[in-house]
């Protein structure tokens, strides 16, 4: 009976009820989290439901567009990744296009697994910001040139880091500017991230000091 009071209790609690729809993973047992939710034209991980729902608010203009976010237990060489699905890119016209982003399950540092939940929020937000940079820069993409920006950027580092910069960019210019510099810092100051790794994050995206210039410049 007091056990039933206290859960009674807890569910007219508004902080209770808020911090489930924000924070699921905290209610949920482990082997339900990459159930997958649907959410505005979007399929999402359970796991990851408020992350990218947080981030999925920065931009507007992606509310009608069709959005997979996929777990991956390994994608090479990054831990996320947005693409348009290979068959829409040559099926679906400019507006129906359809994308997905990939995302690593889990980190794997030297001395642990990090589900990728558990990472702090504000960098999760930042990390998902970021590839959601990525779709808005393909929206208005042809194919043929979707083509072409793939193939420059796998054969030219100047073209990564100006797609790179293009999604940063985005995700600032759309409010996210905090969360993308928290992603950068977390990548950036912890150990368990192998130094090649950081070596790329330095060498082809923005740097925290360049983000922080962008947001003294809009905020003028």
């Amino acid at each position: 009976m007091h056990l039933v009071l206290i859960w009674v209790l807890l569910l007219c609690s508004p902080p209770f009820i808020q911090n489930l729809i924000s924070s699921p993973e905290n209610f949920i047992n482990q082997e339900e989290f990459d159930t997958i939710v649907k959410y505005k034209n979007k399929k999402i991980p359970l796991a990851i439901l408020g992350p990218v729902k947080e981030a999925l608010a920065y931009f507007p203009e992606l509310e009608d567009v069709e959005i997979t976010f996929e777990f991956k237990e390994r994608i090479t060489g990054a831990v996320m990744q947005a693409q348009p699905r290979f068959i829409s890119l040559f099926v679906d016209p400019i507006e129906k296009r359809k994308y997905r982003i990939k995302i690593t399950r889990t980190l794997e540092f030297e001395e642990s697994l990090t589900p990728i939940e558990r990472i702090p929020r504000d960098a999760l937000v930042g990390w998902i910001g970021h590839e959601l940079g990525h779709i808005m820069d393909y929206l208005n993409r042809s194919t043929g040139n979707m083509m072409r920006f793939g193939l420059k950027y796998l054969t030219s580092k100047d073209k990564v880091v100006e797609a790179e910069y293009t999604a940063d960019g985005y995700a600032i210019v759309c409010g996210m500017g905090h969360q993308i510099l928290a992603t950068k810092n977390f990548i950036l100051n912890h150990d368990g991230f192998e130094d090649d790794y950081k070596d790329k994050i330095k060498n082809l995206y923005m740097t925290p000091d360049q983000i922080e210039l962008m947001l003294e410049s809009l905020n003028k």
